[in-house]
């Protein structure tokens, strides 16, 4: 029998851009895990996606389901005969479930038990009949924010305004929110019209001719490709940024570059606010010359074809024109007011009712910053500098221009900060301090950045959980977790040996101060320790680190983040060399004995009864200042792995367990010295080496 082509379309009102690559993947995810479970065979599937449509091409789908064979399992043998040898009610019954009869069942061992089986043919449904189900996979479909619309119970994403379903060219007959299926889809808004679709194939070139690019991945390669010819015409650079380009993407059907233009005297404005104001506010894309400076014009994408352009073109020149106005005027009333006078706004600004104002919590970010750049090792004006940029880090929260543009906070801070005469480094850190703003964001680059940076997110973590904001599953309102990730990245690139669990406890320390923990510090801490160890997990598992030697290094305590990294790193890179079975083996054999220490020991070495009890005490003696003198962790690990020899010798020649328990304490106390210098670097008998 000949397979057939399915194709479901979606049709809507426009739907938010940033809704429409997710949905599109999701309705594909959906009716793909449905075939697999119906057991419909099929040759490939297609996701299509528009502002106004999600659509699913499913090729060469079969007509019948797949004839399936399998065992039924039933009850253990005990009980599905009867002590005379008969079948009893219950294996009765579940041959009579199973629409076979108890001649048709037989006994099959799992795990040592008896079950009964029978084997079941159950023959492929045709699938025409199955096809209606994909209503409750459109209806089930989720999004970020949903509508309801007229007197429908449906809630969507936005109404929906035609169905399309169509097996071949018989269409799938269901309807949803009132809308019948059919085989008519509409073209574009203003320049097509409907059009009736006979099978699945001709679908892309009929939208085609209606002035719809339906694959959004020939859409967006139309607009670059666009882009580039403008951008070669004119001899300019186009940055294009991905984030807006799938924006762009995701708001037209048929898009068509151009360019416009704005006067010279707005290029006065910070380039952040230009750029800002073109992409977050109009999504136009910015223009440099070659040589990166940023020229008076835009591009822009329309949502048409290339017919009167200019008009086009001066009419988005008009909006830009009204946003740089407002921005530069933002700007200069900005430069009027003195960062004293700012200052002063934010203490009548409430951060959290019970964690007081922007100008309490920054109070507690200087004194936090003060004990961070101490421990970190700034000399003395380092120390001013990062308290001058904490004691400053918020004040242009509450100038015009961030206000207008909230995604300016600490670029214009920087730029407001240097023309008021601030030095560069402290400028440079007010900016800084918000970075990594989200997961492909770099660290801040200096090391008074980094301290305040360290400084804000603590702050803000640590006094979230003492008043019981405590993320949890995806509830997550004041992104602490993206803070955390934040931390543990500027420590993990930093190589500092600043300690995060005392971080942490300076931070408290501060909270505890101020009277604000609703529970016990200590209470408080291990709940951040969690936390904070469940960011370190993601950023090793970010770098591929196997997940066995993740929990080795995380078992005790984090300490340094950009040790532990290195550690494990060091761990992931020796696990597949010559050598690292045997090591860990050797490692963590101790580590398993000397937890049956019951008392706590000084090593006797009077009561060595052999040399290589004398043997593992003397290499154990001396590594340990090598261990502390070497500088890489990679170093290390070949240090504690020079410890196997001797290991392995002490073993064979050794009862630990000696009957005299003098000497028995004796040799676990040895044992416990060595655990406890091997387990500085990792947990080795988490590590699995089979």
């Amino acid at each position: 029998m000949t397979n057939r082509d399915v194709l479901i379309e979606i049709g809507l009102e426009e739907m938010p851009a940033r809704f429409v690559t997710s949905s599109m993947n999701q309705l594909a995810e959906k009716i793909e895990a449905w075939l697999h479970e119906r057991q419909i065979e099929f040759s490939g599937i297609t996701a299509f996606s528009t502002p106004r449509r999600l659509a699913v091409s499913i090729k060469g789908t079969a007509q019948f389901q797949k004839d399936v064979n399998e065992e039924a399992k039933g009850p253990a043998k005990k009980i599905a005969l009867d002590q005379e040898g008969n079948w009893s009610k219950a294996a009765m019954g579940f041959a009579r479930g199973q629409g076979v009869t108890v001649e048709d069942l037989f006994f099959k061992e799992l795990n040592g038990v008896e079950y009964v089986y029978v084997n079941k043919f159950i023959k492929g449904q045709e699938v025409r009949n199955l096809l209606p189900e994909l209503k409750d996979l459109i209806t089930s479909l989720t999004f970020p924010k949903n509508m309801r619309w007229a007197d429908e119970d449906l809630r969507f994403v936005r109404p929906i305004k035609w169905l399309m379903a169509l097996y071949g060219e018989e269409i799938i007959p269901f309807s949803i929110a009132g809308v019948q299926t059919g085989n008519e889809t509409r073209g574009h808004r203003f320049l097509g019209e409907s059009s009736v679709i006979q099978t699945a194939g001709e679908y892309e070139a009929k939208l085609k001719s209606q002035k719809v690019i339906a694959d959004p991945a020939e859409r967006k390669q139309m607009i670059l490709s666009q882009i580039k010819q403008i951008e070669k015409d004119q001899n300019w650079t186009i940055p294009v940024d991905e984030e807006l380009l799938e924006e762009v993407n995701n708001l037209v059907e048929y898009p068509t570059a151009l360019f416009g233009t704005f006067e010279e005297e707005f290029l006065e404005l910070p380039e952040e606010v230009l750029v800002t104001s073109m992409k977050e506010h109009q999504r136009y894309f910015p223009v440099k010359n070659k040589e990166g400076k940023l020229l008076p014009f835009f591009v822009t994408v329309r949502n048409g074809n290339d017919e009167h352009l200019d008009i086009v073109a001066r009419g988005n020149e008009k909006v830009l024109r009204a946003r740089l106005a407002d921005a530069a005027f933002f700007y200069n009333e900005d430069k009027k007011t003195s960062i004293e006078d700012s200052l002063k706004k934010l203490e009548s600004i409430v951060y959290h009712e019970e964690l007081g104002t922007l100008a309490e919590k920054v109070t507690r970010v200087r004194k936090l910053t003060s004990l961070i750049a101490e421990t970190w090792g700034l000399n003395a004006e380092e120390q001013k500098l990062a308290d001058r940029a904490a004691e400053i880090s918020k004040f242009d929260l509450v100038t015009h221009m961030v206000y207008e543009f909230p995604e300016l906070q600490g670029h214009m801070g920087e730029k407001y900060a240097l023309l008021k005469g601030e030095d560069a480094r402290v400028a440079a850190a007010i900016n800084e301090h918000y970075m990594p703003r989200n997961a492909e964001d770099s660290v801040p680059s200096s090391s008074i950045g980094s301290i305040v940076s360290l400084a804000e997110k603590l702050d803000t973590i640590t006094a979230c959980f003492s008043i019981g904001i405590i993320p949890t599953g995806s509830q997550d309102p004041y992104a602490l977790r993206r803070q955390a990730s934040g931390i543990v990245s500027i420590l993990a690139e930093n190589n500092t040996d600043v300690r995060l669990e005392e971080l942490l406890e300076s931070a408290l320390s501060i909270i505890e101060e101020e009277k604000l923990a609703k529970d016990s510090v200590e209470n408080i801490k291990k709940e951040l320790l969690t936390f904070f160890k469940a960011r370190v997990k993601h950023l090793l598992n970010e770098r591929k680190v196997r997940y066995d030697l993740i929990d080795a290094v995380l078992e005790n305590e984090i300490g340094s983040v950009s040790s532990l990294v290195e550690r494990a790193e060091v761990l992931e890179a020796k696990r597949s060399s010559e050598g690292f079975k045997e090591t860990v083996e050797a490692l963590s054999r101790v580590m398993n004995i000397s937890s049956k220490a019951e008392i706590d020991v000084a090593i006797d070495e009077n009561l060595f009864e052999n040399s290589y009890e004398s043997g593992l005490n003397k290499k154990y003696m001396s590594i340990l200042d090598e261990y502390a003198s070497v500088k890489s962790e990679e170093e290390r690990y070949e240090v504690l792995a020079s410890l196997q020899p001797e290991i392995e010798e002490y073993f064979e020649h050794t009862m630990v367990m000696a009957d005299d328990e003098t000497i028995r304490n004796n040799r676990l106390a040895l044992l416990s010295a060595v655990t406890k210098a091997i387990r500085q670097f990792a947990e080795w008998n988490k590590i699995i080496t089979a």
